[in-house]
């Protein structure tokens, strides 16, 4: 299995710009397919973007995601980023970083390891 540990979220203004990390460790980390949800009070957890293996291909929640949304990895330190631009209020929850043995689909089910979670708030 693999263990994963966000970092990177606070508290930030409308507009900015936020870059999470999430290091793995345990298993081959280059095996994983990787994604980023989050959840906000009340609501389901959600997905925002995944990453293939190696990196060639991504996935996002919806072409508006796409615009602000970066999902990289690094392969080489075990880490894989979620680079967030113009955020907006709508943008705060917590975020967690999924792994899972392959690609079997992009919803929460789909995915068998997890992270705590990082804080991201977004408020002028």
């Amino acid at each position: 299995q693999v263990q994963l540990a966000e970092s990177g979220g606070g508290l930030v203004q409308p507009g900015d710009s936020l870059r999470l990390s999430c290091i793995g460790s345990g298993r081959t980390f280059s095996n994983y397919f990787l994604s980023w949800f989050r959840q906000s009070p009340g609501k389901e957890r959600e997905f925002v973007a995944a990453i293939d293996e190696k990196g060639t291909h991504t996935y996002f929640k919806d072409c508006s995601m796409k615009g602000r949304v970066t999902i990289s990895r690094d392969n080489a330190i075990n880490t894989v980023f979620l680079q967030m631009n113009n955020l907006n209020p709508a943008d705060t929850a917590i975020y967690y970083c999924a792994a899972a043995s392959g690609y079997y689909g992009l919803q929460a089910g789909d995915f068998d390891y997890w992270g705590r979670g990082t804080q991201v708030t977004v408020s002028a």
